[in-house]
């Protein structure tokens, strides 16, 4: 589960950089355009960092409950991907949807590990 739980933290870690970076660098056009969706959306992907680097923190401790709240976690983080690959398409920048696709594929990835070793 160190794979997971070590893939946990970064994310949540990340998700946080991206947003703080693209915030302060003014790279947000929906503040002006659609302020209300972009606020929710912002809560959806913050609320899915902390618990992220909160279930990826549990995992690598061995906590009782860590497997249950990875799969939440995961969940959340999964969506955000999803919705952001979509966002990214719409615009055309490949690229980014390509490392969205990579971080849906590691989240499986990381969810078969949770799951091989709860089953342990």
């Amino acid at each position: 589960m160190k794979f997971a739980g070590i893939y946990g933290i970064t994310a949540g870690i990340l998700i946080l950089i991206q947003w703080l970076f693209f915030l302060l660098t003014a790279q947000v056009p929906e503040l002006e355009s659609a302020p209300l969706e972009i606020v929710f959306h912002l809560a959806a992907e913050f609320m899915a960092s902390v618990v992220m680097i909160v279930a990826g923190t549990a995992v690598l401790q061995r906590k009782p409950w860590a497997a249950r709240v990875y799969y939440l976690a995961s969940g959340m983080f999964i969506y955000t991907v999803i919705n952001s690959a979509g966002y990214f398409m719409q615009l055309g920048q490949w690229l980014l949807v390509l490392m969205f696709a990579l971080l849906l594929f590691l989240s499986v990835v990381s969810i078969g590990k949770v799951v091989r070793t709860a089953k342990a």
